[in-house]
């Protein structure tokens, strides 16, 4: 199974930070976000890693370079200035992603949650599995909510985690062009086509500075001492 790590966006809440540094790279205790999901996949056996990138994208590419270092083979999908959204970045980089069913990981979140769990993930006929999390303060109102039957629904009870495995089959249909993917959740789930998890552990979409500096302060203590 191959993964993608969404990297292409401006990151303009976590300004001026990302005026000159790509919301990925921003350390959390020494070491940046976009490196900590690499290890990650990497220790359940993901070594085929797609990055897609738009903003300071030459940095990123720059400081992975191929994966080696991380022991894993990074290929990069080069999107317009600005970016195609979620959507967009997928179908732009399905070429790179191959057959089958792969991971995503949204690359401005950190999480502790088991990546084993992803390769548990059984699609068959569906076209994507989201994971998600309690709302946090700054999404109180919701996205989605999973029902007895292990669907998604619409009902804003929880909120995505930018964590998911899609089926590629899913995805061809979409246009190579700036699109969000909400609009692809939704008829999707209307056609009962998406199966979710609901995600435990700790879980922050490190949108912010405050978050940032959150995060760095909760790595220190776990792994400082």
């Amino acid at each position: 199974m191959k993964a993608m790590i969404l990297a292409a966006g401006r990151g303009s809440r976590m300004r001026p930070l990302t005026d000159t540094t790509p919301k990925p790279l921003l350390p959390v205790n020494g070491k940046p976000l976009i490196v900590r999901h690499i290890e990650k996949l990497k220790a359940i056996g993901i070594q085929d890693i797609v990055i897609n990138l738009a903003w300071l994208g030459d940095k990123i590419e720059h400081y992975l370079g191929t994966g080696a270092n991380w022991g894993v083979n990074i290929k990069y999908s080069h999107e317009i200035p600005g970016g195609l959204e979620t959507a967009g970045g997928l179908r732009h980089a399905l070429p790179l992603l191959g057959e089958g069913q792969f991971i995503v990981v949204n690359g401005d979140i950190y999480t502790e949650f088991d990546y084993k769990r992803l390769l548990d993930i059984d699609l068959q006929n569906k076209n994507a599995h989201l994971f998600l999390v309690k709302n946090p303060e700054h999404n109180a109102k919701g996205d989605f909510s999973i029902g007895e039957d292990g669907l998604v629904n619409i009902e804003p009870k929880f909120t995505f985690s930018g964590v998911a495995v899609y089926n590629t089959n899913a995805i061809k249909p979409i246009p190579d062009e700036k699109i969000p993917l909400r609009i692809y959740f939704d008829e999707w789930i209307k056609n009962k086509l998406v199966q979710g998890s609901i995600l435990e552990d700790y879980w922050c979409d490190v949108g912010t500075p405050e978050r940032l500096q959150l995060v760095d302060a909760r790595l220190k203590e776990l792994e400082n001492n």
